[in-house]
């Protein structure tokens, strides 16, 4: 099959099957650039491009956006500590971020819109928002109307509001009518970045950039749409609220991708319980590949602890692959069944434990299709 093919699968995705007529469109949360690429962010980019990989394999044409958040409060909070104007500190960081994804072989989006370059798109979004009557005006903010978004996706209301609170949501913020509501656009203090708007300056709520930037890029809806699993509530559910309530096309996306999140000594790696894991720390002493392989011998929605003797499996694991590369053989039908495999809800442990036994271009497949050569 070839990229001009009118459709391949069927994909099984999240345990359901998701049709897909190309091109498919991909729409995966990228990083807010604040802080150095941890192996929590590095799953989540690499499986998307496993998944990428694997869908153009098939012959689908693939089109994926990553964006970048690079108007964001933790942001703006870090470059102040680093006495840095935020966007030249964002700048910095992207640099770090794409010189750590090149060095794990994850190709680079299709399109990778930043927040900063979207303003306008978040204001035509809080406008038709407001225009629907599910988003008001208070002070220059503009407050999407969430009442009933925890509902839709089956959280109680109490369980929702903790959510909302870790993410920095003010539940408590007295202009809301409920606290569930969120903001589209943020009347800005002094120091906040800020951009003239038809309600004062200010600048975009946290999921109504991603919401702009999917309808800007894909139009009122998309294939799939990827990300950490910890991003499913709040982010994700508001996004996809805001989407339906602008576009009145539902739903939003076609099939989710929450990545599990990479623990370490029974904790979520992330930078406030002081337990990340560097990917350019990782990479000095063991090859890409074997870090690849390590974050996608598994399955990809699970949580996993992650351990330094795992990686040296995988180091093994990966030599192991390269010597059956070498070998003859490898039928035709262990080719198939690695495809099969790989649209199978991205079983990457059948899909090498089939090239492992069968070697020769069966594990060729494996190696070059996973980025493991």
């Amino acid at each position: 099959m070839t990229h001009d093919s009118i459709a391949a699968g069927p994909l099984r995705l999240g345990g359901r099957e998701v049709p897909l007529v190309g091109p498919v469109r991909i729409y995966s949360c990228g990083i807010t650039p604040y802080d150095v690429t941890h192996l929590g962010h590095a799953a989540t980019f690499v499986w998307v491009d496993t998944l990428t990989r694997a869908l153009r394999h098939s012959g689908l044409e693939v089109l994926l956006t990553r964006n970048i958040t690079d108007v964001d409060d933790v942001l703006t909070a870090a470059a102040l500590r680093a006495g840095a104007p935020y966007d030249e500190f964002a700048a910095m960081q992207q640099y770090r971020f794409d010189r750590d994804m090149s060095d794990l072989h994850v190709r680079r989006p299709d399109f990778e819109p930043r927040a900063h370059q979207n303003i306008d798109a978040v204001i035509r979004l809080a406008e038709v928002l407001l225009s629907v009557g599910s988003a008001y005006e208070r002070n220059g903010t503009v407050y999407f109307r969430g009442g009933d978004v925890p509902t839709r996706h089956g959280l109680a209301r109490d369980v929702a509001l903790a959510a909302c609170a870790r993410f920095g949501e003010s539940p408590e913020d007295p202009q809301k009518e409920d606290a569930l509501d969120v903001p589209v656009w943020r009347a800005s203090a002094a120091d906040d970045p800020s951009w003239p708007s038809p309600w004062g300056p200010g600048r975009p709520g946290w999921h109504a950039e991603c919401t702009a930037m999917v309808l800007r890029t894909f139009g009122s809806s998309l294939d799939i749409h990827a990300g950490g699993a910890d991003l499913a509530f709040p982010h994700h559910a508001y996004e996809t609220a805001q989407a339906e309530a602008a576009t009145g096309v539902a739903p939003f996306a076609r099939a989710w991708m929450h990545v599990g999140t990479v623990m370490v000594d029974g904790e979520k790696m992330a930078k406030s319980t002081g337990n990340l894991v560097l990917v350019s720390d990782l990479l000095e002493g063991h090859r890409a590949a074997a870090l690849r392989l390590l974050l996608t011998d598994r399955l990809w929605a699970a949580p996993w602890e992650f351990t330094m003797s795992g990686l040296d499996i995988a180091e093994g694991q990966l030599d192991s692959l390269h010597a059956a590369a070498g070998r003859r053989g490898g039928s035709e039908a262990a080719v198939a069944a690695i495809s099969a495999a790989l649209l199978d809800d991205l079983d990457v442990p059948r899909a090498l434990g089939i090239a492992l036994e069968e070697g020769g271009q069966a594990a060729r497949l494996v190696a070059r299709v996973l980025a493991l050569d």
